[in-house]
């Protein structure tokens, strides 16, 4: 099977070791890897957004712009006189396009096709446990991998169905940059493009009604909150919002106290939901919820020929997903379904990260699951006292560490400069259950932010310096010369 395939061009039942529904990051993981093994595979290519964009190739590539102009608009505390910053949104939609399609050159159909992944496109539903039918085609397949992804959520609130809005997905259509943008979410999309789109000369105002980044540490958050402020990002917090409408055909937004947000673009950033209406799930016997579809930690429905990966997933997989994350699942599925390897996930190895100015990054626990453990030790280290963080004037930040009572690593929060790079150490030691005294002994590069790690880890010692009998022990021994 080494040919790209439409939903009417088989009449009779395919039969695939594995067939993959849905191309996001994890279901391409999945037929690849399988493919690569001589595994028959067929890949179902359905409609709709399976990855938040903001997470893909045109987010990384905004991000970048907007790192460039912020660079610009920062050079004069350095003595570099830049002038003022002007920005061509053109060129900047052409650059978001051009990354975008040499992305998808990867993952295309005619590389699916040479690897021997027959490609089908349209959409799928399930007939019963063993077989789905997408368009005239019929697969019955020995293992189903379930990858739909997910869709921009719209909360409820009263007029805003009747606005046109963008999502996190259709921003990056935009041929203008908006001149006032409304961001609806405390996501770490909404707080991401926020960040992106005031970089790049927008007026932006954020409403977090239920408040910002709740499921990241607050410290953290705080550092992030006053970089937005900073910005000079309108930030509303914790504030009900009583509607939405238009006044004078452009988006306005009215908070309590009957406070009014005009602006003249609405970006919606509220949070996703899992692409999986239409699969009729019940008939193939598994479960699904608002979370998604229902999984076990081997990733396993309850239907055990069937499996689901990424932002589709649901009960004890639940949350937010990279594409990483998803291609980590797609990967515990290959050993699962293929070499009856037991596996499983584990949600807090996988790194969380928001993508602001400066980063969030964490692994592990939080400092509450910690603390409902029993009794912890919470290390602090901040980025004022590292030399390139000075040198670079990007000082506010900090690395905190959760340990147990004898120093097992069981989380880490760093917000600062690079802290989606800072964090990758962190979480080969969370994973290999490694002590702090461990880390410590890291030999970071010299000028290195790296450094920060290594401090941070070296802080559980501090209290052993005041303790009488270890000073009584080196007294001791310095009589021996």
């Amino acid at each position: 099977m080494s040919e790209t395939a439409s939903p009417a061009a088989s009449r009779e039942p395919l039969t695939p070791d594995i067939c993959v529904i849905g191309d996001s990051p994890g279901g391409l993981a999945v037929a690849t890897a399988v493919a690569l093994f001589g595994v028959r595979t067929v890949l179902v290519r359905q409609s709709g957004s399976a990855l938040p964009l903001n997470e893909g190739a045109r987010g990384q590539a905004l991000r970048a712009v907007a790192q460039r102009a912020r660079a610009i608009a920062d050079a004069e505390p350095f003595g570099v006189a830049a002038g003022a910053c002007e920005i061509d949104y053109g060129r900047v939609r052409a650059h978001l396009d051009q990354v975008s399609a040499r992305s998808a050159v990867s993952d295309s159909d005619e590389r699916l096709a040479a690897l021997g992944v027959l490609v089908l496109k349209g959409e799928a539903r399930f007939q019963n446990r063993r077989q789905i039918v997408v368009g005239e085609s019929v697969i019955k397949a020995r293992r189903f991998v379930v990858a739909t992804g997910s869709l921009p959520a719209l909360p409820d609130i009263a007029g805003l169905a009747e606005l046109p809005s963008l999502t996190e997905d259709s921003i990056f259509e935009l041929p203008k940059r908006p001149e006032r943008l409304i961001v609806l979410g405390g996501t770490a999309a909404a707080v991401e493009l926020a960040q992106a789109m005031r970089a790049l000369g927008s007026e932006v105002a954020l409403i977090a009604r239920d408040g910002l980044l709740l499921d990241e540490d607050p410290e953290a958050v705080g550092v992030l909150r006053r970089a937005l402020l900073g910005d000079g990002i309108t930030l509303h917090e914790g504030r009900p919002i009583l509607r939405a409408e238009s006044h004078r055909q452009r988006p306005r937004v009215v908070l309590d106290g009957d406070t009014k947000i005009d602006g003249t673009h609405l970006l919606v950033a509220n949070g996703r939901r899992p692409n999986i209406a239409g699969l009729e799930l019940d008939l193939a016997g598994v479960r699904s919820d608002g979370t998604g579809i229902i999984v076990d930690a081997s990733l396993r429905t309850a239907n055990r020929s069937i499996y689901a990966v990424g932002d589709c997933v649901g009960g004890v997989a639940a949350g937010p997903m990279s594409s990483q994350a998803a291609q980590h699942q797609a990967g515990l599925v290959l050993r699962n379904a293929l070499f009856r390897q037991p596996t499983r996930f584990r949600r807090e190895w996988v790194p969380r990260t928001v993508h602001g100015w400066p980063e969030l990054a964490s692994i592990g626990l939080s400092e509450a699951q910690a603390r409902a453990r029993g009794e912890i030790r919470v290390l602090r280290f901040p980025f004022a006292e590292n030399g390139r963080a000075q040198a670079q004037r990007r000082t506010d930040g900090l690395i905190k560490l959760l340990t147990d009572r004898k120093g097992g690593l069981l989380g880490v929060v760093i917000a600062g400069a690079q802290a989606s790079e800072l964090i990758v150490p962190w979480g080969l030691a969370i994973q290999k259950r490694m002590n702090v005294r461990e880390m410590a002994g890291l030999i970071a590069p010299s000028r290195s932010l790296s450094e920060l790690s290594q401090k941070a880890a070296l802080s559980f010692q501090a209290p052993l310096a005041a303790k009488p009998g270890i000073r009584r022990l080196i007294g001791f021994l310095s009589r021996f010369g």
